[in-house]
């Protein structure tokens, strides 16, 4: 390992994909999370949470994405009715890991509209159940393309709820924001009053290649890291069970 500036280098295998990368970074957000509902929107994280489940967060539990409990085969396992996955994300017992079409420092996410309320340029899901999943269990965040127009300095509508206005609103009881994983690198809010921080880059990509493509100054410490590299386990898994047709490469393609 060297270091250079403010970025810590390491010799990666070149044999992992940036999209294998990324789902190890997903699959990190569920580590030590205990038997919770893992929420995954989006393939790899999808893949992140399958990963997790079948290593080290065995007690994850898992879904069909409509109304029933599914073990690692995808046979169900059990029914989830709506009443107990009410319960389930209103005592915390749910890890989501959404996408975002916008988001700020301190963690406000978009996936409502582009521009003014009043006059969007663009529409888009609408706030959907992202206030309640912001207050009341996890969220962590996944953004398949790291750019200026998602990482923003102000989001144009706020449908998750950040940090700052958690704290100014006094709902901070439930609210936690774990991580953001991108095809770049992986965030979390651990900068100055809960502002986004540079945790680690993906092999291949650099400390300042991360903030040109961030919209507002973004705090890393002195070292960043790489993302931890994939045990030959974990590759396996990834690659022969949990997607053997290579999903992963469409969504991030490098």
């Amino acid at each position: 390992m060297t270091t250079t500036g403010t970025h810590t280098t390491t010799t990666a295998p070149r044999t992992v994909s940036r999209a294998e990368y990324c789902v190890i970074a997903c699959a990190e957000a569920w580590r030590d999370n205990g038997e919770v509902l893992a929420s995954p929107m989006g393939l790899i994280p999808s893949f992140g949470a399958r990963l997790a489940k079948r290593t080290f967060s065995p007690d994850l539990l898992l879904t069909d994405g409509e109304a029933m409990l599914v073990g690692l085969d995808g046979t169900a396992e059990g029914w989830l009715p709506y009443r107990r996955h009410l319960t389930m994300v209103t005592g915390g017992r749910r890890h989501v890991m959404m996408g975002a079409s916008q988001i700020d420092r301190f963690g406000n996410q978009n996936i409502s509209c582009i521009g003014d309320w009043e006059r969007p340029a663009r529409q888009l899901l609408g706030v959907r159940g992202a206030p309640v999943n912001t207050l009341n269990n996890p969220v962590s965040y996944w953004v398949p393309k790291h750019s200026t127009r998602v990482f923003v300095e102000r989001v144009d509508m706020v449908s998750g709820v950040g940090y700052d206005r958690a704290e100014a609103a006094g709902v901070t009881r439930f609210h936690r924001l774990p991580r953001v994983v991108s095809d770049l690198g992986v965030l979390d809010f651990g900068g100055p009053g809960h502002a986004m921080r540079l945790v680690s880059v993906h092999p291949g990509v650099t400390v300042g290649e991360v903030r040109a493509a961030t919209g507002f100054e973004l705090t890393a410490a002195e070292e960043v890291p790489y993302t931890r590299e994939p045990t030959a386990e974990e590759l396996r898994l990834i690659r022969e069970v949990i997607d053997p047709k290579g999903l992963r490469d469409r969504e991030v393609r490098v």
